[in-house]
């Protein structure tokens, strides 16, 4: 299994075409990654977002729209072989991206590092993990994320081969973390969210959305969700040191 698991975890999916929203930013090895900025200029916080592994950029504009309404700026972008994404993808160049795609909202966006927020949905908090466990973000966001691959498949840790090992990146993390998971998600169960927040240090959020599955987290949720949010900036900003 652990020979075919980045195929597994990463089928691919293409549902749109470039126009003019969609940004190129050029990998270290010479590939180019699609990418979307939708700035809220009076934001406090820019998202970075890591999105699941069956949808890309053209599924999630609509959700992605919803959140400069909501009061923050989100830079999103597709991995290697989704959407108009070069390459394929892989758990070592899944990690390589988004930290290139960090440098991007650093260099390029001009990003200062206290006011990102890395979100990682199901597959895409592995990502997101890694960019918190390396580089340094303002909060970590966990939505319907796992605590590792392969044990989205059994309850007993697979060893060796399992892949994005979550749970154990939240040693090296220091920075507040949010986990929102359906409590009828069948895909990753609710214990997935519930093992990440008890694992985690302080400071901390939960958000367990009674009835919502893996698709649907943030509708069901509805205000809540922009609700927590807003409460995990405070949280940031309360431990954020003064300038």
């Amino acid at each position: 299994m652990p020979f075919f698991a980045d195929k597994i975890i990463f089928p691919g999916r293409r549902s749109y075409r470039d126009d003019s929203q969609i940004l190129k930013i050029q990998t270290p090895d010479g590939l180019l990654l699609s990418a979307i900025y939708l700035p809220k200029p009076d934001s406090d916080f820019t998202i970075l977002y890591c999105h699941g592994n069956g949808e890309d950029l053209g599924d999630l504009r609509p959700i992605l729209q919803m959140y400069p309404l909501n009061g923050f700026s989100i830079l999103a972008y597709d991995y290697r072989g989704y959407g108009t994404s070069q390459g394929t993808i892989s758990e070592a160049s899944a990690y390589r991206d988004v930290e290139t795609i960090y440098g991007y909202l650093r260099s390029e966006l001009n990003t200062p590092p206290d006011r990102i927020l890395v979100l990682g949905r199901s597959v895409g908090g592995g990502s997101a993990a890694h960019l918190a466990s390396r580089r340094e973000v303002a909060g970590l966001i966990f939505e319907s994320a796992f605590v590792s691959a392969f044990r989205v498949l059994t309850r007993i840790p697979l060893l060796p081969g399992d892949k994005f090992k979550n749970i154990d990146k939240l040693k090296t993390i220091h920075c507040p973390i949010l986990v929102m998971h359906g409590t009828r998600d069948w895909l990753v169960p609710c214990w997935h969210g519930r093992k990440l927040f008890q694992t985690a240090r302080e400071p901390k959020l939960c958000l367990w959305v009674e009835g919502a599955g893996h698709n649907d987290l943030l509708f069901v949720a509805d205000r809540a969700y922009w609700e927590k949010l807003g409460e995990f900036t405070r949280l940031i900003q309360k431990n954020q040191p003064l300038h």
